[in-house]
């Protein structure tokens, strides 16, 4: 088994952080660029891979209460992974990223999972920027 962890703090308050990630029609603006979230019947999710172009079945799970998402694949059991926001000093959050492979067939390795969770990061808190700059305006 591998896992993985990676956080952020972003410049905002962790209800607009969690919102905005909790969002499963605005995944794919965040998500890793290869891998686009379809909603079924919540908790059931498909997670289409464009590498692969493949479908995978599996369920995600928003926690508001927690300012936690939790996922992972139904099938296969290959993986499994949460988001969690949090408080930090002067209104800004911290988000934490977590996942597990439990299938080393599953795991793209540490350098991959590193930069796409950096990535996602990124392009989360970029999307927090333009969603918080667009009230403000």
């Amino acid at each position: 088994m591998s896992e993985y962890e990676r956080s952020r703090t972003m410049p905002a308050q962790p209800e607009q952080v969690f919102d905005q990630a909790a969002q499963v029609e605005q995944m794919d603006t965040w998500l890793p660029d290869a891998l686009h979230v379809r909603a079924e019947d919540p908790p059931s999710v498909t997670v289409h891979e464009d590498r692969t172009d493949e479908d995978t079945s599996a369920t995600l799970r928003s926690r508001p209460d927690q300012m936690r998402i939790e996922w992972g694949t139904r099938e296969r059991g290959g993986y499994t992974g949460w988001l969690q926001v949090a408080g930090v000093d002067s209104g800004a959050s911290e988000v934490i990223v977590h996942l597990s492979f439990f299938d080393d067939a599953h795991d793209p390795g540490e350098d991959a999972v590193r930069d796409a969770l950096d990535t996602s990061l990124r392009r989360l808190e970029e999307q927090v920027r333009l969603r918080v700059d667009g009230a403000a305006g």
